[in-house]
């Protein structure tokens, strides 16, 4: 079954690399540890700041509930949502998933983002800028 991503088609040049991250990566919500990985993924995107995607597997899912929300990258596929609840409250939408990604970005598939401007993003045991995702200048 073709699944061919339509944006590349109209934007030949575009590019979107995924290569694994030798990172080690904790997504929290103050104390709450949301998510924990040695085995994230990186894009790099056209005109976008780099995005982590971490294996699912490695996302504690029992804080989260999925939302109706979903967006559409003609390039990635259709995002699904969820929102996370800890003692902290409940942060909506701030993790997405290409569930059933285009054949390009199948890479993708089993991994989870989050907002990072919404979270706290720690590499390596850094605390990152809260810098969410979305298009460089």
């Amino acid at each position: 079954m073709n699944n061919s991503a339509p944006g590349f088609q109209k934007h030949p040049n575009y590019e979107v690399n995924i290569e694994a991250s030798p990172a080690h990566i904790r997504v929290l919500v103050g104390d709450t540890v949301l998510a924990d990985t040695q085995n994230a993924v990186a894009v790099t995107e056209t005109k976008h700041r780099p995005v982590l995607y971490l294996p699912r597997e490695d996302v504690n899912e029992s804080l989260l509930a999925a939302s109706e929300t979903s967006t559409h990258c003609p390039f990635k596929g259709d995002a699904s949502y969820w929102s996370v609840t800890t003692d902290d409250g409940t942060l909506n939408d701030v993790m997405w998933s290409y569930l059933t990604p285009f054949d390009e970005c199948l890479a993708l598939q089993g991994y989870v983002s989050f907002y990072t401007d919404r979270v706290q993003l720690e590499i390596d045991g850094e605390l990152q800028a809260k810098v969410g995702p979305g298009w460089t200048q």
